[in-house]
């Protein structure tokens, strides 16, 4: 009987060496992947002690000291800033200065305005005569964007809704020069834009929030790029927010004496030349319907009778000048990029893999924590990285693992990595993830996520569809190609420069930006999903013999 045991003993254990010898390099690392080690990581990270994680501060460096020691942990390469230690000094021998050696950090010096003051003034000409209006900041206006003090007078543009979305023939700033001028714009978008049988709707895949926000994001990038001085949107606000409010019963979320907003810093990176981007003015009901009458329209028939590819309705306003003048107070803070790689066989062929870690922090009591927005994107980073070492295998190409800050303040952290990286044309990958840990609010679909990437790529997505398909994953995902995708998010700077980018996102909450995006709201099931579908693809992409080439359109 016991020999009996003894050979059944001997055989479990052989079939069990078996078949782990059987398993393949990818399938080790998959395994890797756990809910468990997805939910111990955000857990942490979205926790109070990192008060939510806003750029320059104490939390967030607590956050990338802990993203660090988790690189080091698993066995990743420094990948950030060289460093060297003091000099040291011992009595009768020569001073002995350490070797240099690379670190975690890529510290980035950002420029912290810490006030401002302005003025503005509203000037009407009419013949000969002249009228001056000069209005108060923060009652009559509030002023948003910049770190450098200016002063202008300039012209003002009507420039229906400021959009130029070449892929629709949409040009609002047909036949107008924008430079250096007041842009007046009519705020919000068309209503072809929310009509879900429209041609637009369904080609910008308008159907949540963010998609909005990118579309407001682009149009800001627009701003910018044609040199405009200033920014007014149509129609004004009509009321201040009071700081003595007593109560706030009817609020779902907060009750309290002053609005529940977070007082973030506002930084911008160290210029190095005079590239100033357009000041934000947003205006009272008092200015904008001064403004209209000079414009001669009425924003609810433009509204209402805009359509897209009829001529633009943008002009210049004759006899109406704004004059402006800020200033500027600031001073340096550093954030940190938080770098690890895996060196590949090919040093000359890098995939980045990264998502911002930092968030908006904490004010008056309370902590932006921010577990989708972007701690559950870090843990992503970090997990894919664990399963890339647990598969056993050096990939063909290097990887480097990235943590970003400053995204919240405007895509900073991935924008001064990829600025300042010697050779981008070793760069040949980026995927990214942002907010993938949360369900729509009305789920029908069950495990959803969508995917940006660049339509010049199809592989990128054949990839998916094929890991999602073998592995089981169950994912829905809405593919959306596009030739240099572009959203308020970190594969922006990579798609600008040309490197082809894929980047997964999930559900766009009423919790986005508040005090209560909390780890008790995330789907481990979903966020572990889409981990292994990132985790799947860059594995076969790292370790593919030949170069990631473009497919010609």
């Amino acid at each position: 009987m016991r020999s009996r045991i003894t050979i059944l003993i001997i055989a479990v254990l052989f079939n069990s060496a078996f078949l782990s010898a059987q398993e393949k390099p990818v399938e080790k690392g998959l395994n890797a992947i756990t809910k468990e080690a997805v939910q111990s990581q955000l857990e942490f990270l979205a926790s109070d002690w990192t008060e939510g994680r806003e750029t320059s501060t104490k939390g967030e460096f607590l956050a990338g000291d802990y993203i660090a020691s988790m690189f080091k942990y698993l066995g990743l390469k420094p990948a950030g800033d060289m460093a060297s230690g003091s000099v040291r000094f011992n009595p009768g021998q020569p001073a002995q200065r350490p070797k240099a050696s690379r670190t975690y950090f890529q510290t980035i010096p950002f420029v912290e305005t810490t006030g401002s003051e302005s003025t503005l003034e509203l000037i009407v000409k009419e013949g000969s005569s002249e009228n001056k209006f000069i209005f108060n900041q923060d009652i009559d206006y509030r002023t948003y964007g910049g770190s450098v003090g200016k002063e202008f007078t300039a012209s003002l543009i009507f420039a229906g809704y400021g959009l130029k979305i070449d892929e629709l023939g949409i040009n609002d700033f047909k036949g107008i020069d924008v430079k250096g001028k007041v842009v007046i714009c009519v705020g919000g978008f068309p209503k072809e834009f929310s009509d879900k049988d429209s041609e637009v709707y369904k080609k910008l895949k308008l159907d949540d929030r963010e998609s909005f926000w990118k579309l407001y994001q682009m149009r800001q990038e627009t701003y910018k790029k044609l040199g405009a001085a200033a920014i007014i949107e149509l129609p004004g606000y009509t009321r201040n927010n009071p700081s003595n409010y007593p109560f706030r019963y009817n609020s779902n979320i907060y009750e309290g004496d002053k609005p529940l907003t977070n007082n973030s810093l506002h930084l911008s990176l160290p210029a190095d030349s005079l590239s100033v981007s357009a000041t934000t003015i947003s205006v009272s009901a008092k200015i904008s319907n001064e403004l209209i009458k000079a414009i001669g329209i009425n924003v609810s028939d433009f509204q209402k009778n805009y359509k897209i590819g009829n001529k633009p309705a943008s002009k210049e306003i004759k006899g109406v000048f704004v004059h402006f003048r800020n200033t500027i107070k600031t001073r340096t803070v550093n954030g940190r990029n938080v770098l690890g790689m895996i060196e590949g066989e090919n040093p000359n062929e890098v995939i980045v893999i990264g998502a911002h870690y930092d968030h908006v922090g904490m004010y008056n009591g309370y902590i932006w924590n921010g577990s989708d927005d972007n701690a559950s994107g870090t843990v992503g980073v970090m997990t894919i990285a664990k399963a890339i070492i647990a598969s056993g295998v050096k990939p063909k190409k290097t990887i480097i693992f990235a943590a970003w800050t400053g995204e919240e303040k405007g895509l900073f952290g991935s924008t001064y990595f990829v600025d300042k990286y010697k050779n981008k044309q070793e760069l040949v990958l980026n995927l990214n993830f942002d907010m993938i840990s949360r369900k729509p609010e009305k789920d029908s679909v069950g495990f959803k996520t969508g995917m940006d990437y660049t339509e010049a790529y199809p592989l990128l997505k054949e990839l998916v569809d094929k890991a999602n398909a073998d592995y089981k994953l169950d994912l829905t995902v809405d593919f959306r190609p596009s030739k240099r995708p572009q959203a308020g998010t970190d594969f922006s700077p990579f798609a600008e420069k040309d490197i082809p980018i894929y980047g997964f996102d999930a559900a766009f909450t009423a919790d986005y930006h508040g005090p209560f995006d909390h780890t008790d709201k995330a789907d481990y099931d979903l966020m572990t999903k889409i981990i292994k579908a990132g985790y799947l693809t860059v594995f076969e992409i790292a370790n593919m013999e030949k170069k990631l080439e473009p497919v010609k359109q």
